[in-house]
C-alpha cells in the first residue's frame, strides 16, 4: 500500500482554505458535487506537493466546473477532451500532479475513448469519475451509465441501451489505480483521492453522486444510513470480505464464482472467504461484475499496481535515448528523412 512522502522539506503547511477560490460554488443546493469538492479541497493539503504545482482540468458539465473552485492552476476544457489535455500537461511537465474531475456523460460518452486510452496507456494522474447516471448540466438527458429503461427527455419512452459499467472499462484497459466511493461517505474518498494522487499511474475513482434535481435517489440504496451496510462492502487490503450491519454475511467463492453467504449458518467461518488483495487484477475483475441486489458493492480500493512504468517516464525515457544515441544531429534531414524527391518543371 503506498504512502505520501513529501520530497519538499519547506513544503508550507497548507488547510482547506488554501485550496478554495473566490468564486461562489454554482451547484443545486443538496448536489453531490459539494461533498467530492470538500474531500478533494480537504486531501489536498496533505499530498506533500506546492498548490503551483496541482493542475485541475475538466471537461463539460456540472463537475466540469471544478477548476473553478479550487485553487490552483487548472482549465476548463472543451467536451470529452479534459484527458487529451491533462495527457500534454503530464507529459510536458512531469512534476505537475495533474487531476482529471469530470462526469459520467463527458467521460463516458464524447471522451470515452480518451478515458480508455489514457488508462491503457497508464498516464500519471488522476481521475474522478461523478457518476450521477444523467446529464446534469443539459437537464436531464440519460447517460452512458443510466440504467436501461430510463425515461428521459432523449427517452420518453425508457432507454433501450445498456448501462456501461465504468469499474469494468477500468479493469479492462489494465488501470493500474481502481476505487470507488460514495458522496455521503466523506471520509472514505479523502483517504482514497489521497491514495490516487500518491500512485504512480493513472488512478481512476468512480464516484457514486446524487443529482438530486434530475435523478434523485439513483444511488439511494448505498447512500442511506440504513440500507448502507446491506447494499455496499469496505475492502480492505488483507481483510475477508465481510458486510452486514451486524457484520454476519460475506463473501466466499463456490465454485469459482463468487456468492453472498451467512457467517456460523452450515459452519462458515471468515477463513472460507475471499481476503482481499487489492494487487490481485483477477479479483478487481470480480469486484467489478458485483451489483446491488445480488451483490453488496465495493467500495475503496479495488485494484493498485505502481510496479507498472508511466507513460510519460517511458516517453521522456525514449527521448533521452534518442539523443543519447544521436550526433550532429541536421533538423532538415530528419524531416527530409533517408529518401526525397524534387520536382521539377517539365523542359
Amino acid at each position: 500500500m503506498s504512502t505520501i512522502e513529501s520530497k519538499d522539506t519547506n513544503l508550507p503547511i497548507y488547510t482547506a482554505k488554501d485550496f478554495t477560490t473566490d468564486q461562489d460554488v454554482r451547484w443545486c443546493p443538496g448536489c453531490g458535487d459539494y461533498a467530492a469538492l470538500a474531500a478533494v479541497r480537504k486531501a489536498l493539503p496533505d499530498v506533500g506537493t506546492r498548490k503551483e504545482n496541482f493542475v485541475f482540468v475538466s471537461g463539460i458539465g456540472c463537475a466540469a466546473r471544478f477548476p473553478y473552485y479550487v485553487d490552483t492552476y487548472g482549465m476548463h476544457s472543451i467536451h470529452g477532451r479534459a484527458l487529451a489535455i491533462a495527457t500534454g500537461v503530464k507529459c510536458a511537465n512531469p512534476e505537475l500532479e495533474v487531476c482529471v474531475v469530470s462526469g459520467d456523460g463527458d467521460l463516458l460518452s464524447i471522451g470515452g475513448n480518451h478515458t480508455i486510452h489514457t488508462m491503457r496507456r497508464n498516464v500519471d494522474i488522476t481521475i474522478m469519475l461523478l457518476n450521477n447516471k444523467i446529464y446534469g448540466l443539459t437537464k436531464g438527458q440519460y447517460s452512458p451509465t443510466s440504467e436501461q429503461g430510463k425515461v428521459s427527455p432523449t427517452s420518453p419512452a425508457g432507454s433501450i441501451d445498456y448501462p456501461l459499467n465504468p469499474i469494468a472499462i477500468a479493469v479492462a484497459t489494465g488501470c493500474t489505480f481502481i476505487a470507488r466511493s460514495i458522496d455521503v461517505d466523506m471520509k472514505g474518498m479523502d483517504a482514497i483521492y489521497k491514495r490516487g494522487i500518491a500512485h504512480k499511474g493513472t488512478a481512476f475513482i468512480e464516484v457514486y453522486q446524487d443529482c438530486n434535481i434530475f435523478n434523485h435517489k439513483a444511488w439511494f440504496y448505498a447512500s442511506q444510513k440504513e440500507s448502507m451496510p446491506e447494499t455496499t462492502i469496505n475492502l480492505e487490503h488483507g481483510k475477508p470480505l465481510i458486510f452486514g450491519a451486524q457484520r454476519d454475511k460475506g463473501i466466499r467463492f463456490n465454485n469459482g464464482q463468487p456468492e453472498v453467504v451467512v457467517l456460523g449458518e452450515n459452519g462458515i467461518t471468515e477463513a472460507d472467504l475471499i481476503v482481499h488483495d487489492e494487487t490481485n487484477m483477477f479479483l478487481a475483475n470480480i469486484y467489478s461484475q458485483m451489483a446491488y441486489p445480488d451483490f453488496p458493492e465495493p467500495m475503496g480500493v479495488l485494484h493498485a499496481d505502481p510496479s507498472k512504468p508511466t507513460y510519460n517516464d517511458l516517453l521522456h525515457q525514449q527521448i533521452a535515448d534518442a539523443k543519447s544515441q544521436s550526433t550532429n544531429i541536421d533538423l532538415q534531414a530528419l524531416i527530409t528523412g533517408n529518401e526525397s524527391w524534387e520536382v521539377h518543371e517539365k523542359a
